[in-house]
């Protein structure tokens, strides 16, 4: 039985595919899939739906948006299979969830600015946890080390566990990178590197950036200059394996110049 093209527009039209992909005349890879074993998807989704928004491209976003969309409808495919919990439910919790951490928007109370409103969500995220649950409570272990960081560091700034100013966390990150290239063992320069680690995110936090979206820009740029380094190598009928360090040098400059002049990021 075919899916019409008005179908596959719809909200329904789409629940009752993956339905049909995981019934009993369904797709044989879809029907053995488990929670567990569509984690990865899940996680290559959400990041090429980011890649798409890093390029700016509108139509890719789209493509990427409908595969993220895929995998929860899987994962709720999987969990109304099992009895577990059903869409409308997924979509009652975080409609009501929005509703009851926008108290300015659907309710009575007020807030003038963007700071206001992260003041008051983190305030009814506190209640909602109990008083007797960490700041830290939720915060998930699996998110990568960046993020995660940021996030720690967030939780425990709601708390008023912070240094008072920017350059406190410029002092602190000093006297690590010291001890970092003090350390001699390979345990104690990997505990050391991780304390400068986890200062650079937080003074990414003072900066009000986002410590995964500079890393993220950081690799773009360096990934951009490194491949125009290799295009000016085969120019020259060469390999970048067979240059000296210094030559090699010269390319990245040339390279930087080249995409400043293709009006690139240099």
């Amino acid at each position: 039985m075919g899916i019409s093209e008005q179908e596959m527009r719809t909200f329904e039209g789409f629940r009752a595919i993956i339905a049909r992909l995981r019934g009993p005349d369904g797709c044989p890879w879809d029907r053995v899939q488990t929670h567990a074993s569509l984690k990865p998807y899940l996680l290559e989704e959400a990041y090429e739906a980011l890649a798409a928004l890093d390029e700016g491209d509108p139509q890719r976003l789209r493509d990427e948006l409908g595969d993220l969309l895929l995998e929860v409808f899987l994962h709720v495919q999987l969990a109304e299979e099992a009895q577990e919990f059903t869409l409308a439910d997924v979509i009652y919790g975080i409609a009501s969830k929005i509703v009851r951490r926008h108290p300015h928007v659907f309710g009575e109370e007020q807030a003038d600015s963007p700071q206001d409103v992260m003041v008051r969500w983190e305030e009814l995220k506190r209640k909602e946890r109990g008083a007797q649950d960490s700041a830290l409570a939720g915060v998930p272990q699996a998110m990568p080390a960046l993020a995660h960081t940021q996030m720690l560091l967030a939780r425990a700034a709601t708390v008023g566990f912070e240094w008072p100013q920017t350059a406190d966390v410029l002092d602190k990150l000093a006297e690590e990178l010291k001890e970092l290239a003090q350390a001699g063992e390979p345990d104690h320069k990997r505990e050391e590197l991780g304390d400068v680690l986890f200062l650079l995110v937080n003074l990414a936090r003072y900066l009000d950036l986002d410590a995964e979206e500079a890393l993220r820009q950081a690799n773009r740029k360096f990934h951009q200059r490194f491949t125009t380094m290799e295009s000016l190598a085969r120019e020259q009928g060469r390999s970048l394996a067979d240059m000296p360090l210094a030559e090699q040098g010269g390319l990245w400059r040339a390279a930087k110049e080249r995409l400043r002049a293709e009006g690139g990021k240099p």
